[in-house]
């Protein structure tokens, strides 16, 4: 690795997913204005709207949209004829 480009000032961050309220703890350089109390200590908070904790792909909540008919139309395109 290169010397002297990497951050050095890592510091504990909760990430909150707002969709589910979760939160977890993360060590990064990320740097908001918004503070949290947890456990008597003060971190800074970084709110998310997706994260493992909501993403479909994790949760096993998979949705299939679609919302213009493009598969259907691709299948009448496409479809073998006999």
């Amino acid at each position: 690795m290169k010397k002297k480009i990497h951050p050095n000032n890592y510091r504990i961050v909760v990430f909150k997913d707002m969709t589910s309220n979760d939160t977890f703890f993360c060590k990064s350089t990320l740097l908001t204005k918004e503070k949290i109390n947890l456990n008597g200590k003060e971190f800074t908070l970084y709110k998310m709207e997706i994260s493992s904790f909501s993403h479909p792909f994790y949760t096993g909540q998979i949705k299939y949209v679609d919302a213009t008919g493009r598969i259907d139309k691709f299948y009448k395109k496409y479809k073998k004829k006999k």
